[in-house]
């Protein structure tokens, strides 16, 4: 039997959740302006979660993403959606600490309700850090390795990468697209734990580590995840059809899936 390694969990099985460190300092200007801000026009706001490089005190100023999980006390209505948006590209325009700001928004009902645990629960418990508001994460246990965790949380791969394929095509400048294939290559890196084994005692966070609990499963997929793992990281591969390589490994890890699932 192929030997599993052991990797993102602590000394009693459970999945690592984030270091308690302090912020990195570059960004505590934009962050308390963000928590400020939300909360002056978003009054029905429950809670700002932080979560990614910044979250985990990797972050690059000035070259990383600033990911937020807004969650409301009840689901944002069509106008409270559209002004959020107004309120994201206003503070992305006005902190270049950081190259893009996105918001992943949900509601107190969602992040709540059992059908949820495996999503919701995990994600605040593991992925987030609390930095205005309620925090929900205080409802749930922590959570021990499993394929549910990986469905529930990557399970919707094959439309988001459809997604990213088309944007892809239709970005109008190589900087756009470049940005996009990174996102789109950590997508699928990430995604690659839906097909984990389930008695794998593993929990990958770095995207390499994703990769090498894959490797083991599939070995003869290295090359493509060289290559994937290559525009995760921002580089461009010259002679390269991307969408289609996108699109191909896409739908072979829907094919292994419907496998596995029927076994």
């Amino acid at each position: 039997m192929t030997r599993l390694p052991v990797m993102g969990v602590d000394e009693d099985g459970f999945i690592l959740t984030l270091p308690e460190t302090s912020l990195q300092p570059e960004f505590e200007v934009l962050l308390a302006d963000v928590c400020t801000t939300l909360a002056l026009v978003q009054p029905t706001l429950d809670g700002v979660y932080l979560y990614g490089s910044i979250a985990r005190g990797e972050a690059r100023p000035g070259v990383c993403d600033l990911d937020l999980t807004l969650v409301f006390r009840d689901p944002p209505s069509g106008l409270e959606t559209q002004t959020l948006e107004t309120v994201r590209q206003q503070l992305q325009a006005r902190h270049k600490t950081v190259s893009k700001i996105d918001f992943d928004v949900g509601s107190r009902s969602q992040v709540l309700a059992p059908e949820n645990l495996y999503s919701w629960g995990y994600w605040l418990k593991h992925h987030c850090r609390n930095l205005w508001g309620n925090d929900l994460a205080r409802h749930f246990g922590r959570f021990w390795p499993s394929r549910e965790i990986a469905v529930a949380v990557n399970g919707d791969f094959q439309l988001k990468l459809a997604a990213y394929a088309t944007l892809i095509e239709q970005a109008e400048t190589p900087t756009q697209q470049l940005r996009l294939k990174r996102e789109a290559s950590r997508k699928l890196i990430r995604s690659t734990q839906v097909l984990r084994p389930e008695h794998a005692l593993a929990w990958p966070w770095t995207l390499e580590e994703h990769i090498e609990l894959f490797l083991v499963q599939f070995p003869a997929k290295g090359s493509q995840m060289v290559f994937f793992l290559a525009h995760a990281n921002g580089h461009e591969i010259q002679g390269k059809e991307f969408v289609t390589h996108l699109r191909s490994f896409s739908n072979w890890m829907a094919e292994q899936l419907a496998k596995q699932s029927s076994e």
